[in-house]
């Protein structure tokens, strides 16, 4: 199965391609949606969260974490922000490691990470091709202004606390614009699509690769033909994650 990251940049249009792949039957693992998931009450990332945060950042009628106010906390606090990763991060990861693993095992041929801080994160080097969501700087801030409300002044703060937009696309696989309509970033979609998504042969190959790689482990010492067979599943299993 083919791993995509999929990023951008704040308003750039992430959401809006990431739609696009669920229409084209591709599965989307949401990185935010995990995030919000790890921080309900109850899961180990609240409880961490609260220990090294406070009780203030709770909201009073339902205990969950006002997101707003840690934000505040972490915003223009490079050592809190990092705090903060420590609580989440690995819980993240592990959701996502197993929500790939659910698709693998269900026989798609591709899925998709969508992660805005793929490459801060360093969840790129899971992947084997990742698709960079771009716009021009003007297109992003009026976006970015006319959706959230935010002032002209508030909303280049944002911009540039991110890694910039031509760093990411230099590091993408394959960039999609966003300057035009929905239907042209969609069509877009489509052919990246129909350019990456693995042949039936290889995804059903690699569904059997695993178990080839079992049965042949006890004889890899012994017999030259267990031994290539180890090493041809084990290369098909790597060929199939990274395309």
């Amino acid at each position: 199965m083919l791993i995509v990251g999929l990023t951008g940049g704040i308003a750039t249009g992430k959401s809006t391609a990431s739609r696009a792949f669920q229409a084209q039957g591709v599965p989307v693992i949401d990185a935010d949606v995990i995030a919000h998931q790890i921080m309900e009450p109850g899961e180990v990332s609240y409880k961490l969260v609260v220990k090294h945060f406070g009780v203030d950042i709770l909201q009073e009628d339902t205990k969950a974490i006002d997101r707003a106010k840690l934000g505040g906390i972490i915003f223009n606090n490079p050592d809190k922000r990092q705090l903060l990763n420590k609580c989440t991060h690995p819980y993240v990861r592990r959701r996502i490691a197993y929500a790939v693993f659910k698709y693998y095992i269900q026989g798609y041929a591709m899925c998709v990470l969508d992660i805005p801080l793929l490459f801060e994160s360093g969840l790129d080097k899971m992947c084997g091709k990742v698709a960079v969501i771009s716009c021009t700087s003007e297109r992003q801030l009026a976006r970015l202004v006319s959706r959230n409300g935010f002032s002209r002044e508030e909303a280049e703060t944002r911009i540039k606390s991110q890694m910039p937009m031509g760093e990411k696309e230099k590091r993408a696989t394959r960039v999609v614009g966003n300057d035009g309509s929905i239907e042209e970033m969609e069509d877009q979609i489509r052919r990246l699509v129909a350019d990456w998504k693995p042949s039936v042969i290889r995804t059903v190959g690699a569904l059997v690769a695993p178990v080839g790689l079992v049965v042949s482990l006890p004889f890899a010492r012994t017999s030259m033909l267990g031994m290539g067979t180890l090493c041809a599943c084990a290369a098909w299993i790597v060929g199939s994650i990274f395309g």
